[in-house]
């Protein structure tokens, strides 16, 4: 029998199901299945679910025709489980690798009806704080079993539906379900627990508790958090119905405790809805107070209990008041604190850059220019990418904006002619930051750059990630030193639109880069070219490389490593030519982190070994190039969409993943032969791998994956939404 079936419903959560799934499926535990409701998810979550169901039998998915709120789609699990215990996790949440060994070990020596099992809170910022077990149990309860009754302080452990597994025949006896709307944990946890026979509790850390900076329900203001007392009043009717008024003051205390949490948390309730979410904390507290009378808390806690009692919201509001005070108090004279050491160096503060900062500080106090719009790539390095092909595309769609590019001083001569331009640094680019309405870039404008009322930012991006990106860093610190996290996050919160190819970049990104953009999943406009382009301008192209009829063109594109800077792939030149013959063409680009110079190869290769690193456009070498080799850069989603053979090469995967970190493993899904070696390497060509019909379905499989929505039309969605307002047909 099915010891445990794991219900995970699934709702806006695409950039954290992976995670979730792969925490449960990776159990040294076999005797499990998972189902996974998508309750109508507008994401990718529903497809992330049938994509795991059909690689991995003991995966169900779900598919709702509508969207029924979490409680219902629990239900709907529930009613398809056949495990004999039942555990909810939420989508975005994780287990902790290993944990299930030990929950299976206690459910099968103690066959509670209920076990809570420990968790901790995983906040966005990579800090971990604890649970309040070790508070509630000082001395763990060992493999026992209680009823509530004989342990009350278990009503103090956080009442959700993912920190406990329930005996699913324990459920179906006790008429046990979920309720419709938020807070639907309340009304399921604590009758739960009310009526349990046999209750465990394991002090064992099972369950990542997600805290996202945006997204979730706990940190939306609205109406909606009134919803709670319904579900308040749910438990106080299963209460009734279950005889246990012993309890009765036991829940009416953790009701006021819930009460008082929610009203004092600033992201949910509104400051001009707090008078009436109070006014309904004092009525539910006179309406439900235990005739006996209950115990009221010592200190702040029991002060905030009196003022409920007797309804005095002015008092309460005022004593909130100046605890917030006293805090922004202590917070001011902590920077007091700090200025009052100055760094080692401060060196003069006029300096021509402060001058020009607070030009532009100056230039933002005039009105924005409507028709103004500021393109930038690669740190100012010139005219290319994503940027460029929207800023082509805007020319002739929306010819009243004015497309104003920033460069550096170095990098002026390879801009297209016609393109007007400012200098990164001088005063006209300070004043086209403080006045432009549309910003493009694909990657951050300076932090100096203030999101101004009316102003759109849009993030194209530079690739479908393989490698982890944003606040997933924290995770890998040597390929996040020096990074800044708050100081990304500010720059994250000027997006109004954040371009993607794929929905695997919308769900990546959605949980490397959290925030309230609106994301536009159009295909990568840099693209449109590669599926535009003709056959007279391929052999153009290749024309202008050198490489003749039949010739066989090797782009080799390999990605940079932040923790290991002076590293370089073991590739020779000269063997890979002698490996592909007398008629091949190596074109090799660094990326573009890296030193240009390179060794100058002898006088036989010369003419087959071109470094083309400092090459304006990429997309001219992949249209060039029959063949590419890559290792884990995002070349390879671009280079795909010309369904032409691609190999990985991956000598270092096992560290580069472990230390770096990746999105999902290359070599295993990769879109053809892999190579670990530069043996193997050579033999992916002298074999005849590189097209077999093997690498051909590996190829298909990863263009169906990723490049869907490469049409040619990328650039024009991008154009017509920002600049013109047009909503996708």
């Amino acid at each position: 029998m099915t010891l445990v079936s794991f219900v995970v419903p699934a709702f806006r959560v695409q950039g954290y199901l992976r995670e979730c799934l792969d925490s449960i499926l990776a159990q040294p535990v076999a005797d499990i299945e998972v189902i996974g409701v998508d309750d109508c998810s507008p994401d990718g979550s529903g497809d992330i679910l049938a994509e795991y169901a059909d690689r991995d039998e003991r995966v169900t998915a779900v598919r709702l025709d509508h969207n029924v709120g979490l409680g219902p789609a629990r239900n709907v699990g529930l009613d398809r489980a056949v495990g004999e215990y039942v555990w909810f996790v939420d989508g975005d949440d994780w287990l902790v690798p290993g944990c299930l060994a030990e929950v299976a070990a206690r459910l099968r020596a103690t066959r509670p009806d209920v076990l809570v099992v420990d968790h901790v809170r995983a906040h966005w910022d990579d800090t971990v704080t604890r649970s309040a077990m070790v508070e509630v149990f000082p001395e763990p309860p060992g493999p026992v079993t209680f009823r509530l009754a004989e342990r009350p302080e278990t009503l103090e452990l956080l009442h959700t539906a993912w920190n406990r597994l329930v005996r699913r025949q324990f459920l179906a006896d006790a008429e046990l379900r979920f309720a419709p709307g938020w807070y639907e944990d309340v009304s399921f946890s604590y009758p739960v627990l009310l009526a349990a026979d046999r209750v465990s509790v394991l002090d064992v850390v099972c369950v990542n508790y997600r805290q996202r900076r945006a997204g979730a329900i706990t940190r939306t203001r609205g109406e909606r958090h009134f919803e709670v007392f319904e579900q308040w009043h749910r438990v106080f009717r299963e209460l009734d119905r279950l005889g246990a008024r012993e309890l009765r003051p036991a829940i009416f205390d953790r009701m006021v405790w819930h009460y008082l949490t929610v009203l004092g948390n600033g992201d949910r309730i509104a400051p001009e809805l707090r008078p009436t979410f109070f006014a309904r904390v004092a009525i539910e507290h006179a309406r439900f107070r235990p005739p006996a009378g209950h115990r009221v808390p010592d200190g702040l806690d029991g002060l905030k209990h009196r003022l409920v009692a007797t309804g005095s919201w002015r008092t309460f509001s005022a004593m909130r008041a100046a605890g917030r005070a006293g805090e922004a108090a202590r917070r001011v004279a902590g920077r007091a604190r700090r200025r009052l050491i100055p760094p080692a160096r401060r060196g003069a503060r006029l300096t021509r850059d402060v001058v020009l900062r607070q030009y532009q500080r100056t230039q933002r106090r005039r009105p924005v220019e409507e028709n103004l719009a500021v393109y930038a790539a690669y740190w100012y390095r010139g005219y290319a990418c994503n940027p460029a092909a929207v800023y082509e595309t805007a020319r002739r769609l929306a010819p009243q904006v004015r497309g104003v590019w920033i460069v550096r001083r170095d990098r002026v001569h390879t801009l297209p002619e016609g393109v007007e331009y400012v200098v990164a640094g001088t005063a006209a680019y300070h004043r086209v930051l403080a006045r432009a309405r549309w910003f493009v870039n694909n990657v951050n404008f300076p932090d100096s750059v203030r999101k101004r009322p009316g102003t759109v930012h849009v993030q194209t991006h530079h690739g479908t990630p393989v490698k982890v990106m944003g606040l997933d860093q924290q995770s890998y610190p040597l390929g996040a030193a020096g990074m800044d996290f708050g100081g990304l996050l500010r720059r994250v919160d000027r997006w109004d639109f954040s371009v993607t190819s794929n929905s695997f970049s919308t769900q990546m990104w959605e949980r490397a880069y959290p925030a309230g953009y609106t994301t536009l999943e159009v295909g990568y406009p840099r693209n449109d070219r590669l599926v535009t382009a003709t056959a007279e301008e391929v052999l153009r192209l290749r024309g202008e490389f050198g490489a003749g009829l039949g010739e066989l063109v090797v782009l080799y594109a390999p990605t940079h490593r932040e923790h290991l800077p002076r590293y370089r792939p073991p590739f020779e030149p000269e063997r890979f030519l002698d490996g592909i013959g007398p008629s091949g063409l190596l074109l090799m680009r660094s990326h573009y982190f890296h030193d240009r110079g390179r060794r100058v190869p002898p006088p036989a290769a010369r003419r087959r070994l071109l470094d083309v690193s400092a090459h304006p456009r990429v997309e001219d070498l992949y249209l060039a190039a029959d063949v590419l080799v890559t290792d884990y850069s995002s070349a390879m989603f671009d280079y795909a969409v010309l369904d032409r053979p691609i190999v990985i090469y991956a000598p270092d995967w096992d560290a580069y993943r472990l230390t770096r970190g990746v999105y999902f493993d290359v070599t295993a899904e990769a879109p053809g032969p892999v190579a670990r070696t530069f043996a193997e390497l050579l033999d992916v060509f002298r074999s005849g791998e590189l097209r077999s019909t093997a690498a051909e379905q590996a190829r298909e499989r990863f263009r169906e994956r990723f490049c869907a929505l490469e049409d040619g039309r990328a650039a024009e969605r991008v154009a017509r939404r920002i600049f013109l307002g047009e909503m996708a047909s």
